[in-house]
């Protein structure tokens, strides 16, 4: 099995999209299927506007079709719906070969964030960009029931893991040293510092002990000079990045817009009981323990700080063992499975899918 999977978020760019892609790969491979990627790095890039870290690949249809036709694959996944998830979209169509894509990021919130752009009218574009492949992949129910309502069809499962291996809990001699040594309780926020994460509504609460962010953005510089009491340590990778969470108490997740939330599952598997709203990500993450009638592993509330606090007084052993259910391998079989489902059904009923 050979997939071709065709993404505008690449290396070095940090996040879930990234991560969830590259330990898709990884244990594809183990399971006997290869993974090959269509990214940035195969075109000339420019700066995103108002987001210069991210590069947008200046793709056009014949370096892309030549590509596509070097890899071989049997299988095309568009994971994203930047310039190379059009252009791949197009060649496919044009080519009359079935494709998948998945949703990973709710880019209408984000935009409208950003600019005066309707979310009537960027949902419109992304319902027609998705229904013409063979199947979406989204990674929980929430959403999954929100997609269905805005006309999105053919809607496929696919959840998220977690290393549990990397990250877990640790003695004090293992944990960030400077992290460890500061005032308790610690509170602790991992993600991209941008204005669609929300961060700000974490670092406004009035809480006791320490404020901890992990992660760069946009947004840094001015929040950092507004925030003075918080400590932003920037961006951290593996086990740097897993002795951090290892030495915090509670993990805050501001995040309104996300569609999972792998740092949830990270925090988790460290140990740490999750402070959140109740919306889509969190809500799945964290309300499954719930329904197994488990022990909770984190506090769901409109109010934020209630949230935080509540989240102290949670087991972090139930927390570890809550993470230790999501594993990448079973991620990957689900991703697997998706691919094969959807390109059968667009050859038994050819023509059905919308362009």
């Amino acid at each position: 099995m050979h997939i071709l999977v065709a993404t505008d978020a690449w290396l070095p760019q940090v996040n879930g999209v990234v991560r969830s892609l590259q330990n898709t790969a990884r244990e594809a491979e183990k399971l006997g299927a290869r993974i090959d990627f269509l990214t940035p790095a195969d075109f000339r890039t420019v700066p995103m506007p108002t987001y210069p870290e991210i590069r947008l690949a200046l793709a056009t249809p014949g370096r892309l079709g030549r590509r596509m036709n070097e890899i071989g694959a049997d299988y095309v996944h568009i994971a994203t719906e930047g310039p190379i998830g059009i252009m791949a979209r197009r060649a496919c169509l044009q080519r009359g070969q079935s494709f998948t894509t998945s949703y990973h990021t709710r880019f209408p919130e984000y935009l409208s964030a950003r600019a005066p752009v309707p979310e009537v009218l960027s949902y419109a574009w992304l319902r027609r960009f998705h229904n013409a492949g063979a199947g979406i992949m989204v990674s929980t129910p929430t959403l999954e029931a929100e997609l269905r309502g805005r006309g999105f069809r053919n809607i496929m499962r696919w959840s998220r893991g977690v290393d549990a291996e990397l990250f877990h809990p640790r003695p004090e001699a293992e944990m960030d040293p400077l992290v460890a040594a500061l005032p308790r309780p610690i509170f602790l926020s991992v993600g991209r510092v941008a204005v669609e994460k929300n961060i700000s509504a974490f670092l406004d609460l009035d809480l006791p002990g320490s404020k901890v962010v992990v992660g760069e953005g946009p947004a840094r510089a001015e929040l950092q000079a507004r925030h003075r009491d918080v400590h932003f340590l920037g961006l951290r990778e593996g086990e740097a990045l897993a002795r951090i969470y290892a030495a915090a108490d509670v993990f805050v997740f501001p995040s309104l817009t996300d569609t999972f939330g792998i740092v949830l599952l990270e925090a988790l598997a460290s140990g740490l009981p999750v402070a959140a709203f109740p919306v889509t990500g969190p809500k799945d993450v964290i309300g499954e323990a719930d329904l197994l009638a488990e022990a909770p592993v984190g506090v769901l509330d409109t109010d934020l700080r209630r949230a935080a606090l509540a989240a102290l007084d949670l087991d972090r052993e139930a927390a570890r063992a809550y993470a230790q259910r999501f594993s990448w391998r079973a991620c990957t079989e689900q991703f697997l499975h998706n691919i094969e489902l959807a390109h059968a059904r667009a050859h038994a009923t050819p023509g059905a899918v919308a362009v």
